[in-house]
């Protein structure tokens, strides 16, 4: 993302979202101000806070996947978070800070990712050396299982010294299944292995935090023996192993600084709470919510269990539809703490065509994709796209108005039949023309006129 401009960033965006210049451009000049400001002395770089986005426009034009895009793009922690899923203090349900603490969970599995691979290779070679133990163990008939009573109770009692002889005949077997396994003619060789246990981590109720982590890890891990595979006892130890070479205090330390200074909280589904409560409202929590929510966006101070987290100079991307609630309807503070504004425009039929085909993850090329493993060759003519993009706008213009989503339907009942038998009579070539969308589609276009006319 260092590299990227904003002129960059945009491309980029364009290659998945189709229009809404006007969000992504300030996406872009936004993620751009992070880094110019990292670059800046510290006397200044304190005073300079991001400038939070709300982007506001109908369902399915793009708001939520600008930001799966930009969690991809980015090499920064990002979390998506539902308004609707968080309730005032007192109420049962998420608190806002819920949202801190997963951009901190988000930012440290980043961390540890990258600090992974920094030592893969010696985490390759321990995991190595402990599958070669455990082969030397099952040719020699011993068991993990196996625990001696008095080294359970005493621990470790010292054992007579081995025979020259025997040390010599334990080092070229050793030596063999080294050979063996560098050759790869053991991985279907079934081992037993001892790990540790995660799924015995008792968390309390209502938290993510485990009793282990509120005692600083003086219990003992509890362990287990597997018996699994080489090649999949292989995967299972090296991430073991890479779990113990990683320096957690570190990887805390860095996870925390980079949630604060880097961190992007997008918030969907903001005008779902939107609204005053009035008297004997059932619906209590809803500016609530927002006074919940404004301290963390103004900057504050979140617990965690990786210790206080400062939102600060997290930034915050709002997003919302507002078809019932207004902006205006938001309490002012949080508005004001939202001082970029901008408007995603509702899809026309040209749109519709763009999304069809342009994207890289375009509907037609994830169909094509997919029948071709059956040996279908699908193919749609300019008429079949307009055809499509036509009877979404209509459906959408008749009924709820649901936007990029309302090909998924589209598709999906026009390529049923397709999809059920493809591939049954071997190899084949499908065209998909006007006529052909026209026919399969012509009964779902019957309901939506049929329902426009109901009163």
């Amino acid at each position: 993302m260092n590299q990227l401009t904003p002129r960059e960033i945009v491309a980029e965006l364009d290659k998945y979202i189709i229009g809404q210049h006007d969000a992504k451009r300030a996406v872009a000049i936004a993620l751009r101000n992070r880094y110019r400001r990292s670059r800046l002395d510290p006397e200044i770089r304190e005073d300079i806070t991001p400038k939070n986005i709300l982007m506001v426009g109908p369902t399915g034009v793009g708001k939520t996947e600008i930001a799966r895009r930009l969690a991809k793009l980015v090499d920064a922690p990002l979390v998506k978070v539902e308004a609707t899923k968080f309730t005032e203090v007192g109420y049962v349900g998420r608190d806002v800070d819920s949202m801190v603490r997963d951009l901190v969970e988000t930012s440290l599995r980043l961390v540890k990712e990258r600090m992974g691979k920094e030592v893969e290779i010696a985490a390759e070679s321990n995991a190595q050396e402990r599958i070669l133990d455990a082969l030397v163990a099952k040719e020699k008939g011993i068991k993990k299982a196996d625990v001696n009573p008095i080294e359970a109770l005493l621990g470790p009692v010292r054992k007579p010294e081995e025979p020259p002889e025997e040390r010599e005949s334990r080092k070229k077997r050793r030596e063999r299944l080294q050979m063996e396994l560098l050759c790869g003619s053991l991985e279907g060789e079934i081992i037993e292995i001892e790990v540790e246990d995660t799924a015995s981590a008792d968390t309390l109720p209502g938290t993510d935090v485990s009793l282990n982590d509120m005692l600083g890890g003086l219990m003992p891990k509890k362990k287990k023996v597997r018996k699994v595979s080489v090649i999949e006892a292989r995967k299972i130890l090296k991430q073991e192993e890479i779990g113990k070479l990683i320096d957690m205090d570190k990887a805390t330390s860095e996870a925390v600084y980079k949630a604060e200074e880097d961190g992007i909280v997008f918030i969907d589904e903001i005008d779902k709470v939107a609204g005053r409560s009035q008297s004997g409202s059932p619906d209590v929590s809803r500016e609530g919510v927002q006074r919940d929510i404004l301290p963390i966006v103004e900057g504050c101070t979140v617990n965690t269990k990786y210790g206080p987290v400062r939102t600060d100079h997290m930034l915050f991307i709002a997003a919302g539809a507002f078809h019932v609630a207004k902006v205006t309807e938001l309490i002012p503070e949080l508005q004001g703490r939202f001082p970029v504004q901008v408007e995603l425009k509702p899809l026309t039929e040209e749109d519709f065509r763009s999304i069809l085909t342009q994207p890289e993850n375009a509907l037609i090329k994830q169909y094509q994709a997919l029948m071709r493993v059956d040996g279908v060759e699908l193919s749609f003519t300019e008429d079949a796209i307009c055809e499509m993009a036509k009877i979404a706008v209509e459906m959408n213009d008749s009924r709820e108005n649901i936007g990029a989503r309302r090909l998924h339907t589209l598709i999906e009942e026009l390529l049923d039949e397709v999809a059920f038998s493809g591939g049954e009579n071997g190899p084949e070539n499908i065209a998909i023309d006007g006529a052909y969308v026209r026919e399969h589609l012509s009964e779902t276009v019957k309901q939506f006129d049929v329902a426009r006319h109901i009163i």
